[in-house]
């Protein structure tokens, strides 16, 4: 349904870090940059896109990335906790979601709850 989503953020070197060390388990790596903007996805698809803004902390946004299995979602949730990510949910099965929902949630630098999941 979504072709891309962008996300403001308050310190563009620290969600960079973040979002390559967190989504490159799940295959994501970063495309077109600057120092005003990050574009990370598929190789030469860039869809999830961070742009630099000075402004408050907002209430944050949920996001949440496919993972290809139980592993990709625990190298996830390693890496961003490594990347500075804090944790909102260690990797398990989240059966209150369905019966076979697996996940691990992390909040970034700038208070979004990024979910990878293998559902």
């Amino acid at each position: 349904m979504y072709d891309h989503i962008g996300l403001k953020v308050r310190d563009l070197a620290a969600s960079r870090r973040f979002y390559e060390a967190a989504l490159a388990p799940l295959g994501h790596v970063l495309g077109s940059h600057d120092n005003t903007y990050a574009g990370i996805g598929p190789a030469g698809e860039p869809a999830l896109w961070l742009y630099a803004t000075q402004g408050a902390k907002g209430p944050g946004t949920h996001i949440a990335f496919r993972a290809p299995d139980h592993k990709a979602v625990a190298a996830f949730h390693k890496a961003g906790l490594k990347a500075g990510g804090t944790d909102n949910g260690g990797a398990g099965p989240r059966t209150d979601y369905s019966p076979t929902y697996y996940a691990a949630f992390l909040i970034d630098p700038d208070g979004n709850n990024v979910e990878a999941v293998c559902p």
